[in-house]
Protein backbone atom coordinates (compact mmCIF):
# COMPACT_ATOMS: atom_id res chain seq x y z
CA UNK A 1 0.00 0.00 0.00
CA UNK A 2 1.23 3.39 -0.88
CA UNK A 3 1.36 6.14 1.59
CA UNK A 4 1.57 9.56 2.02
CA UNK A 5 3.68 11.96 -0.60
CA UNK A 6 0.37 14.13 -1.49
CA UNK A 7 2.22 17.32 -2.08
CA UNK A 8 4.65 15.59 -4.29
CA UNK A 9 1.95 13.40 -6.17
CA UNK A 10 -0.29 17.01 -6.74
CA UNK A 11 2.99 19.17 -7.94
CA UNK A 12 3.19 16.25 -10.62
CA UNK A 13 0.21 16.59 -11.44
CA UNK A 14 -0.42 19.68 -11.88
CA UNK A 15 2.97 19.79 -14.04
CA UNK A 16 1.33 16.73 -16.16
CA UNK A 17 -2.01 18.99 -16.60
CA UNK A 18 -0.01 22.39 -17.44
CA UNK A 19 0.49 23.41 -20.92
CA UNK A 20 3.48 23.27 -23.14
CA UNK A 21 6.38 20.64 -22.79
CA UNK A 22 7.23 19.49 -19.39
CA UNK A 23 10.74 19.36 -18.04
CA UNK A 24 10.70 18.28 -14.26
CA UNK A 25 13.99 17.79 -11.86
CA UNK A 26 12.74 15.28 -9.24
CA UNK A 27 15.80 14.68 -6.47
CA UNK A 28 16.27 13.90 -2.72
CA UNK A 29 18.90 11.59 -0.53
CA UNK A 30 18.83 7.65 -0.94
CA UNK A 31 15.79 5.84 0.46
CA UNK A 32 13.34 8.83 0.39
CA UNK A 33 11.10 7.21 -2.20
CA UNK A 34 11.70 8.76 -4.87
CA UNK A 35 11.25 5.89 -6.92
CA UNK A 36 8.10 4.64 -5.56
CA UNK A 37 6.69 8.40 -5.70
CA UNK A 38 6.91 8.21 -9.65
CA UNK A 39 5.28 4.79 -10.39
CA UNK A 40 2.47 5.56 -8.16
CA UNK A 41 2.16 9.15 -10.51
CA UNK A 42 2.93 7.20 -13.36
CA UNK A 43 0.00 4.51 -12.65
CA UNK A 44 -2.74 4.44 -14.89
CA UNK A 45 -0.57 7.05 -17.52
CA UNK A 46 1.25 5.74 -21.11
CA UNK A 47 4.71 6.41 -19.87
CA UNK A 48 8.13 4.82 -20.39
CA UNK A 49 9.80 4.63 -16.78
CA UNK A 50 13.91 3.85 -17.46
CA UNK A 51 16.04 2.73 -14.48
CA UNK A 52 19.60 3.92 -15.30
CA UNK A 53 22.33 1.53 -14.02
CA UNK A 54 25.87 2.17 -13.11
CA UNK A 55 27.18 0.82 -16.54
CA UNK A 56 29.31 2.45 -19.68
CA UNK A 57 27.63 4.75 -21.97
CA UNK A 58 27.43 1.79 -25.10
CA UNK A 59 25.59 -0.43 -22.69
CA UNK A 60 23.29 2.63 -21.18
CA UNK A 61 22.07 3.65 -24.61
CA UNK A 62 21.60 -0.16 -25.61
CA UNK A 63 19.42 -0.45 -21.83
CA UNK A 64 17.66 2.86 -22.78
CA UNK A 65 16.88 1.89 -26.85
CA UNK A 66 15.42 -1.63 -25.98
CA UNK A 67 13.25 0.10 -23.58
CA UNK A 68 11.77 2.60 -25.80
CA UNK A 69 11.56 0.20 -28.95
CA UNK A 70 9.50 -2.06 -26.72
CA UNK A 71 6.45 0.80 -27.02
CA UNK A 72 4.81 0.66 -30.76
CA UNK A 73 7.41 3.24 -32.12
CA UNK A 74 7.56 2.99 -36.28
CA UNK A 75 11.51 2.82 -35.92
CA UNK A 76 11.11 -0.38 -33.97
CA UNK A 77 10.27 -1.93 -37.42
CA UNK A 78 13.99 -1.43 -38.60
CA UNK A 79 16.35 -0.84 -35.92
CA UNK A 80 17.13 -2.59 -32.88
CA UNK A 81 19.34 0.47 -31.06
CA UNK A 82 19.33 4.16 -32.01
CA UNK A 83 22.48 5.27 -32.75
CA UNK A 84 22.95 7.82 -30.63
CA UNK A 85 21.58 9.71 -27.35
CA UNK A 86 20.19 12.48 -29.81
CA UNK A 87 18.32 10.23 -31.94
CA UNK A 88 17.25 8.42 -28.50
CA UNK A 89 16.06 11.16 -26.59
CA UNK A 90 13.78 12.65 -29.60
CA UNK A 91 12.29 9.65 -30.01
CA UNK A 92 9.92 10.24 -27.39
CA UNK A 93 7.85 12.53 -30.08
CA UNK A 94 7.08 9.50 -31.82
CA UNK A 95 5.62 6.99 -28.56
CA UNK A 96 2.02 6.50 -29.69
CA UNK A 97 -0.07 8.03 -26.60
CA UNK A 98 -2.87 9.69 -28.69
CA UNK A 99 -4.29 12.24 -26.67
CA UNK A 100 -2.44 11.69 -23.83
CA UNK A 101 0.87 13.52 -22.80
CA UNK A 102 4.27 11.44 -23.74
CA UNK A 103 5.80 10.31 -20.73
CA UNK A 104 9.35 9.78 -20.17
CA UNK A 105 10.66 8.75 -16.23
CA UNK A 106 14.53 8.93 -15.93
CA UNK A 107 15.45 7.19 -12.56
CA UNK A 108 18.60 8.09 -11.35
CA UNK A 109 20.03 10.51 -14.26
CA UNK A 110 23.13 10.75 -12.61
CA UNK A 111 24.26 7.51 -13.44
CA UNK A 112 23.69 7.86 -17.10
CA UNK A 113 25.67 10.87 -17.06
CA UNK A 114 28.46 9.53 -15.37
CA UNK A 115 30.06 7.99 -18.65
CA UNK A 116 28.77 10.69 -21.03
CA UNK A 117 28.73 14.22 -19.53
CA UNK A 118 27.33 15.56 -22.93
CA UNK A 119 23.84 13.92 -21.82
CA UNK A 120 22.88 17.24 -20.65
CA UNK A 121 23.98 19.70 -23.59
CA UNK A 122 22.37 17.43 -25.87
CA UNK A 123 19.25 16.75 -23.55
CA UNK A 124 19.39 20.97 -23.64
CA UNK A 125 19.68 21.09 -27.25
CA UNK A 126 16.74 18.98 -28.56
CA UNK A 127 14.62 20.91 -25.85
CA UNK A 128 15.57 24.14 -27.09
CA UNK A 129 14.65 22.96 -30.68
CA UNK A 130 11.88 20.88 -30.19
CA UNK A 131 10.82 19.26 -27.08
CA UNK A 132 9.55 22.79 -25.04
CA UNK A 133 6.71 23.05 -27.47
CA UNK A 134 5.38 19.56 -27.98
CA UNK A 135 3.09 17.80 -25.48
CA UNK A 136 5.78 15.95 -23.77
CA UNK A 137 6.36 15.19 -19.55
CA UNK A 138 10.20 14.33 -18.96
CA UNK A 139 11.35 13.48 -15.36
CA UNK A 140 14.25 13.48 -14.35
CA UNK A 141 14.85 11.48 -11.10
CA UNK A 142 18.27 11.32 -9.32
CA UNK A 143 19.72 10.59 -5.56
CA UNK A 144 23.32 12.23 -6.62
CA UNK A 145 21.67 15.90 -4.90
CA UNK A 146 25.48 17.77 -5.39
CA UNK A 147 25.26 16.50 -8.89
CA UNK A 148 21.86 17.73 -9.40
CA UNK A 149 22.09 20.94 -7.89
CA UNK A 150 25.70 21.52 -8.78
CA UNK A 151 26.40 20.12 -12.02
CA UNK A 152 22.77 20.01 -13.60
CA UNK A 153 20.94 22.79 -12.25
CA UNK A 154 23.37 25.64 -11.44
CA UNK A 155 23.98 28.71 -13.49
CA UNK A 156 25.97 28.19 -16.92
CA UNK A 157 25.08 24.39 -16.30
CA UNK A 158 23.02 23.25 -19.78
CA UNK A 159 19.80 22.83 -18.35
CA UNK A 160 19.98 25.77 -16.13
CA UNK A 161 16.56 27.89 -17.03
CA UNK A 162 15.34 25.17 -18.81
CA UNK A 163 13.09 22.81 -16.09
CA UNK A 164 9.61 23.72 -16.00
CA UNK A 165 9.22 22.28 -12.02
CA UNK A 166 12.17 21.25 -9.60
CA UNK A 167 11.40 19.66 -6.39
CA UNK A 168 13.79 18.16 -3.80
CA UNK A 169 11.93 15.52 -2.10
CA UNK A 170 12.67 15.35 1.98
CA UNK A 171 11.61 12.56 4.32
CA UNK A 172 8.18 11.37 5.28
CA UNK A 173 6.94 13.87 8.46
CA UNK A 174 5.69 12.35 11.11
CA UNK A 175 1.91 11.73 10.73
CA UNK A 176 2.13 10.42 7.09
CA UNK A 177 5.13 7.90 9.04
CA UNK A 178 2.85 7.64 11.89
CA UNK A 179 0.35 5.75 9.24
CA UNK A 180 2.82 2.82 8.70
CA UNK A 181 1.73 1.49 12.39
CA UNK A 182 -2.30 2.10 12.74
CA UNK A 183 -2.83 -0.01 15.73
CA UNK A 184 0.45 1.21 17.76
CA UNK A 185 -0.69 3.50 20.96
CA UNK A 186 0.30 6.97 19.87
CA UNK A 187 3.34 6.63 22.99
CA UNK A 188 4.88 4.07 20.62
CA UNK A 189 4.15 5.73 17.15
CA UNK A 190 5.95 8.73 18.52
CA UNK A 191 8.56 5.70 19.78
CA UNK A 192 8.61 4.51 16.51
CA UNK A 193 9.40 7.56 14.84
CA UNK A 194 11.71 8.58 16.56
CA UNK A 195 13.79 5.33 15.54
CA UNK A 196 13.01 5.12 11.97
CA UNK A 197 12.36 8.64 11.23
CA UNK A 198 10.26 9.34 8.02
CA UNK A 199 12.28 7.49 5.53
CA UNK A 200 10.05 4.93 3.61
CA UNK A 201 12.01 2.29 2.97
CA UNK A 202 13.11 2.49 7.06
CA UNK A 203 9.27 2.21 7.82
CA UNK A 204 8.68 -0.70 5.85
CA UNK A 205 11.33 -2.68 7.56
CA UNK A 206 8.83 -2.87 10.50
CA UNK A 207 6.20 -4.99 10.87
CA UNK A 208 3.00 -3.42 12.01
CA UNK A 209 1.76 -6.61 13.97
CA UNK A 210 5.27 -7.12 15.66
CA UNK A 211 5.53 -4.92 18.92
CA UNK A 212 7.82 -2.09 18.70
CA UNK A 213 10.41 -4.10 20.89
CA UNK A 214 10.18 -7.02 18.67
CA UNK A 215 10.49 -5.33 15.93
CA UNK A 216 13.42 -3.48 17.08
CA UNK A 217 14.93 -6.49 17.96
CA UNK A 218 14.23 -8.17 14.47
CA UNK A 219 14.96 -5.59 12.22
CA UNK A 220 17.70 -3.43 13.63
CA UNK A 221 19.46 -5.17 15.86
CA UNK A 222 19.48 -8.86 14.51
CA UNK A 223 22.68 -9.22 12.00
CA UNK A 224 21.69 -10.12 8.51
CA UNK A 225 18.53 -8.05 8.68
CA UNK A 226 18.16 -5.04 5.97
CA UNK A 227 18.32 -2.62 8.55
CA UNK A 228 21.64 -3.74 10.43
CA UNK A 229 24.17 -3.18 7.81
CA UNK A 230 22.32 -0.10 6.02
CA UNK A 231 24.28 2.89 7.88
CA UNK A 232 27.59 1.51 6.15
CA UNK A 233 25.96 0.82 2.73
CA UNK A 234 24.62 4.22 2.86
CA UNK A 235 28.12 5.49 3.74
CA UNK A 236 30.44 3.68 1.78
CA UNK A 237 28.28 4.21 -1.33
CA UNK A 238 28.28 8.01 -0.67
CA UNK A 239 31.58 8.75 1.00
CA UNK A 240 35.13 7.74 1.42
CA UNK A 241 36.55 8.01 4.51
CA UNK A 242 33.61 6.05 6.34
CA UNK A 243 35.48 5.62 9.57
CA UNK A 244 36.10 9.32 10.14
CA UNK A 245 32.86 10.12 9.45
CA UNK A 246 31.56 7.22 11.71
CA UNK A 247 33.18 9.31 14.19
CA UNK A 248 31.22 12.74 13.61
CA UNK A 249 27.98 11.20 13.44
CA UNK A 250 28.46 9.22 16.57
CA UNK A 251 29.34 12.13 18.59
CA UNK A 252 26.69 14.13 17.32
CA UNK A 253 24.02 11.12 18.25
CA UNK A 254 25.57 11.25 21.87
CA UNK A 255 24.93 14.84 22.13
CA UNK A 256 27.63 16.97 21.09
CA UNK A 257 26.29 19.99 19.26
CA UNK A 258 28.33 22.56 18.99
CA UNK A 259 31.72 22.67 16.22
CA UNK A 260 34.28 22.50 18.61
CA UNK A 261 32.62 19.84 21.23
CA UNK A 262 32.14 17.66 17.97
CA UNK A 263 35.71 18.17 16.79
CA UNK A 264 37.09 17.11 19.93
CA UNK A 265 34.85 13.93 20.39
CA UNK A 266 35.71 12.45 16.99
CA UNK A 267 39.41 13.70 17.58
CA UNK A 268 39.63 15.48 14.46
CA UNK A 269 42.02 18.49 15.47
CA UNK A 270 41.14 20.80 12.84
CA UNK A 271 37.98 22.71 13.49
CA UNK A 272 38.03 23.54 9.55
CA UNK A 273 38.41 20.07 9.01
CA UNK A 274 35.42 18.90 11.13
CA UNK A 275 33.59 21.72 9.11
CA UNK A 276 34.10 20.20 5.40
CA UNK A 277 32.85 16.91 6.40
CA UNK A 278 29.92 18.10 8.62
CA UNK A 279 29.03 19.95 5.20
CA UNK A 280 29.13 16.78 3.40
CA UNK A 281 26.86 14.72 6.06
CA UNK A 282 24.30 18.22 5.39
CA UNK A 283 24.54 17.57 1.50
CA UNK A 284 23.67 13.94 2.19
CA UNK A 285 20.56 14.98 4.02
CA UNK A 286 22.05 13.13 7.73
CA UNK A 287 23.18 16.25 9.38
CA UNK A 288 21.28 19.78 9.67
CA UNK A 289 23.07 22.96 10.75
CA UNK A 290 20.31 24.67 13.15
CA UNK A 291 20.20 28.42 14.28
CA UNK A 292 18.53 30.21 16.98
CA UNK A 293 15.23 31.15 14.99
CA UNK A 294 15.74 34.48 15.45
CA UNK A 295 18.77 34.59 14.35
CA UNK A 296 18.28 36.72 10.80
CA UNK A 297 20.02 34.67 7.09
CA UNK A 298 22.27 37.36 7.02
CA UNK A 299 23.54 37.01 10.59
CA UNK A 300 23.24 32.81 9.75
CA UNK A 301 26.18 33.33 7.25
CA UNK A 302 29.41 32.67 8.77
CA UNK A 303 28.06 32.37 11.71
CA UNK A 304 29.68 29.93 14.43
CA UNK A 305 27.08 29.89 16.97
CA UNK A 306 25.03 27.38 14.80
CA UNK A 307 24.39 23.85 16.48
CA UNK A 308 24.20 20.50 14.59
CA UNK A 309 22.02 18.27 14.69
CA UNK A 310 20.85 14.42 13.22
CA UNK A 311 18.17 15.01 10.46
CA UNK A 312 17.77 11.60 10.11
CA UNK A 313 16.57 9.64 13.37
CA UNK A 314 17.59 6.22 12.08
CA UNK A 315 20.89 7.81 12.11
CA UNK A 316 20.99 8.98 15.19
CA UNK A 317 18.98 5.83 16.50
CA UNK A 318 21.96 3.57 15.22
CA UNK A 319 24.55 5.57 16.83
CA UNK A 320 23.10 5.94 20.26
CA UNK A 321 22.44 2.44 20.65
CA UNK A 322 23.57 -0.45 18.14
CA UNK A 323 27.31 1.18 16.86
CA UNK A 324 28.02 1.70 20.46
CA UNK A 325 27.59 -1.94 20.91
CA UNK A 326 28.13 -3.26 17.57
CA UNK A 327 30.49 -6.52 18.99
CA UNK A 328 27.74 -7.45 21.24
CA UNK A 329 25.16 -7.73 18.25
CA UNK A 330 27.41 -9.56 16.03
CA UNK A 331 27.76 -11.93 18.37
CA UNK A 332 24.06 -12.23 18.55
CA UNK A 333 23.36 -10.68 22.28
CA UNK A 334 20.32 -9.05 20.40
CA UNK A 335 18.12 -9.65 23.96
CA UNK A 336 21.01 -8.40 26.03
CA UNK A 337 21.81 -4.95 24.46
CA UNK A 338 17.76 -4.04 24.11
CA UNK A 339 17.11 -5.37 27.61
CA UNK A 340 19.85 -3.26 29.40
CA UNK A 341 20.88 -0.73 26.39
CA UNK A 342 17.99 0.44 24.82
CA UNK A 343 14.79 -0.23 26.26
CA UNK A 344 16.03 2.05 29.96
CA UNK A 345 17.28 4.85 27.70
CA UNK A 346 14.36 4.51 24.81
CA UNK A 347 12.05 6.68 26.51
CA UNK A 348 14.52 9.79 26.98
CA UNK A 349 16.30 9.70 23.79
CA UNK A 350 12.69 9.95 22.24
CA UNK A 351 11.96 13.40 24.00
CA UNK A 352 14.08 15.02 21.70
CA UNK A 353 11.88 13.91 18.63
CA UNK A 354 8.43 14.38 20.45
CA UNK A 355 9.56 18.32 20.43
CA UNK A 356 10.26 18.13 16.14
CA UNK A 357 6.68 16.09 16.42
CA UNK A 358 5.07 18.83 18.19
CA UNK A 359 6.76 21.50 16.33
CA UNK A 360 5.05 19.44 13.01
CA UNK A 361 1.77 19.89 14.87
CA UNK A 362 2.07 23.43 15.16
CA UNK A 363 2.50 23.64 11.53
CA UNK A 364 -0.36 21.41 10.65
CA UNK A 365 -2.33 24.09 13.27
CA UNK A 366 -1.28 26.82 11.37
CA UNK A 367 -2.12 25.38 7.77
CA UNK A 368 -5.63 24.92 9.76
CA UNK A 369 -6.06 28.83 10.96
CA UNK A 370 -6.19 27.30 14.80
CA UNK A 371 -3.43 29.67 15.71
CA UNK A 372 -3.79 32.63 17.93
CA UNK A 373 -1.40 34.75 15.01
CA UNK A 374 -0.12 33.50 11.88
CA UNK A 375 4.12 33.11 12.72
CA UNK A 376 6.65 33.74 9.78
CA UNK A 377 9.45 31.62 11.49
CA UNK A 378 9.43 28.51 13.76
CA UNK A 379 12.21 26.27 15.42
CA UNK A 380 13.99 26.10 18.60
CA UNK A 381 14.97 29.16 20.16
CA UNK A 382 18.72 28.63 22.29
CA UNK A 383 20.81 31.74 24.01
CA UNK A 384 21.04 33.66 27.54
CA UNK A 385 17.55 34.15 29.39
CA UNK A 386 16.14 34.56 32.64
CA UNK A 387 15.53 31.50 34.40
CA UNK A 388 14.11 31.00 38.13
CA UNK A 389 16.68 31.13 40.96
CA UNK A 390 15.61 30.99 44.54
CA UNK A 391 19.02 31.73 45.62
CA UNK A 392 19.14 35.17 44.05
CA UNK A 393 17.69 38.59 45.41
CA UNK A 394 14.76 38.97 42.88
CA UNK A 395 14.16 35.20 42.42
CA UNK A 396 15.58 35.39 38.61
CA UNK A 397 19.00 34.82 36.93
CA UNK A 398 20.31 34.92 33.27
CA UNK A 399 21.79 31.62 31.96
CA UNK A 400 22.25 29.82 28.44
CA UNK A 401 19.47 28.00 27.75
CA UNK A 402 16.71 26.76 24.91
CA UNK A 403 13.19 26.91 24.34
CA UNK A 404 11.68 23.89 22.70
CA UNK A 405 9.63 25.59 19.81
CA UNK A 406 8.87 29.50 19.10
CA UNK A 407 7.09 30.81 17.09
CA UNK A 408 7.28 34.51 15.67
CA UNK A 409 5.26 36.66 14.03
CA UNK A 410 7.33 39.03 10.62
CA UNK A 411 7.32 41.77 12.68
CA UNK A 412 8.05 39.91 16.43
CA UNK A 413 4.96 41.86 17.53
CA UNK A 414 3.67 38.22 18.39
CA UNK A 415 5.64 35.62 20.11
CA UNK A 416 4.86 31.71 20.83
CA UNK A 417 6.89 29.84 23.49
CA UNK A 418 6.28 26.28 23.61
CA UNK A 419 7.78 23.65 26.42
CA UNK A 420 7.62 19.61 25.43
CA UNK A 421 7.93 17.46 28.49
CA UNK A 422 8.23 14.35 27.26
CA UNK A 423 8.28 11.94 30.85
CA UNK A 424 6.10 9.47 32.68
CA UNK A 425 4.47 12.24 34.73
CA UNK A 426 2.24 15.64 34.32
CA UNK A 427 3.52 18.54 33.49
CA UNK A 428 4.64 20.37 37.05
CA UNK A 429 3.61 23.92 37.79
CA UNK A 430 7.07 24.70 38.70
CA UNK A 431 8.00 23.91 35.35
CA UNK A 432 5.32 26.10 33.94
CA UNK A 433 6.78 29.11 36.22
CA UNK A 434 10.13 27.81 34.72
CA UNK A 435 8.33 28.56 30.95
CA UNK A 436 6.91 31.48 31.78
CA UNK A 437 10.29 33.62 33.01
CA UNK A 438 12.14 32.40 29.63
CA UNK A 439 12.38 35.57 27.58
CA UNK A 440 10.47 37.78 30.10
CA UNK A 441 12.28 41.28 29.71
CA UNK A 442 10.76 40.85 25.91
CA UNK A 443 6.96 41.22 27.27
CA UNK A 444 7.01 44.62 26.94
CA UNK A 445 8.25 44.92 23.68
CA UNK A 446 5.40 41.83 22.03
CA UNK A 447 2.61 39.70 23.06
CA UNK A 448 3.67 36.44 24.62
CA UNK A 449 1.50 32.53 24.20
CA UNK A 450 2.20 29.85 25.88
CA UNK A 451 1.58 25.84 24.42
CA UNK A 452 2.28 23.41 26.90
CA UNK A 453 3.02 19.71 25.50
CA UNK A 454 2.88 16.74 27.87
CA UNK A 455 2.82 12.97 27.06
CA UNK A 456 1.21 12.38 30.93
CA UNK A 457 -0.97 15.35 31.18
CA UNK A 458 -0.72 18.57 33.41
CA UNK A 459 -1.30 18.97 37.39
CA UNK A 460 -4.09 20.70 38.72
CA UNK A 461 -2.61 23.83 39.25
CA UNK A 462 -1.09 23.95 35.79
CA UNK A 463 -4.43 23.34 34.39
CA UNK A 464 -6.61 25.99 36.45
CA UNK A 465 -3.90 28.67 35.32
CA UNK A 466 -4.32 27.34 31.80
CA UNK A 467 -8.27 27.81 32.71
CA UNK A 468 -7.67 31.54 33.87
CA UNK A 469 -5.47 32.52 31.02
CA UNK A 470 -6.54 32.25 27.24
CA UNK A 471 -3.39 33.09 26.25
CA UNK A 472 -2.05 29.46 27.46
CA UNK A 473 -2.75 26.98 25.36
CA UNK A 474 -2.83 22.73 27.22
CA UNK A 475 -1.84 19.62 24.27
CA UNK A 476 -1.77 16.09 25.56
CA UNK A 477 0.41 13.50 23.73
CA UNK A 478 -3.51 12.21 22.17
CA UNK A 479 -4.04 15.89 20.54
CA UNK A 480 -0.94 15.55 19.22
CA UNK A 481 -0.19 11.95 17.70
CA UNK A 482 -3.85 11.89 16.89
CA UNK A 483 -4.14 14.74 14.83
CA UNK A 484 -5.50 14.59 11.22
CA UNK A 485 -3.69 16.70 9.20
CA UNK A 486 -5.22 18.63 6.22
CA UNK A 487 -4.28 17.44 2.97
CA UNK A 488 -4.65 18.47 -1.17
Amino acid sequence: MFIGREAELQFLENRYHAKGGQLVVLYGRRRVGKTETLKQFCHGKPHVFFSCQECTDRRQLHNFSEKMLKEDLPAKQYIDQYADWEKAFRAILDLPYGDHRKLLVIDEFPYMCRDNAAIPSILQNLWDEVLKDSHVMIILCGSAMSFIEKDLLAEKNPLYGRATGIYKMTEMGFYDAASFFPEYSNLDKVLAYSILGGIPHYLRQFDPELSLSENVKQNILTKGCALYSEVDFLLRQELRETLLYNSLIEAIALGNTKLNDISQKSLVDDTSKTSVYLKNLIELGIVRREFSVDMKMKERAGNSRGIYRLTDNFFRFWYAFAFTNYSDLEIGDVEGVYQYEVEPLLHEYASFTFEDICIQYMQELQKANRLPFRYSRIGRWFGKTTVRDASQKNGFRTAETEIDIMAVSRQMQEIFIGECKFKGRPFRYSEYLDTLAKLAPEKEKADFYYGLFSESGFDEKVTAAAREDDKIRLYTLDEVVGYEKKTG
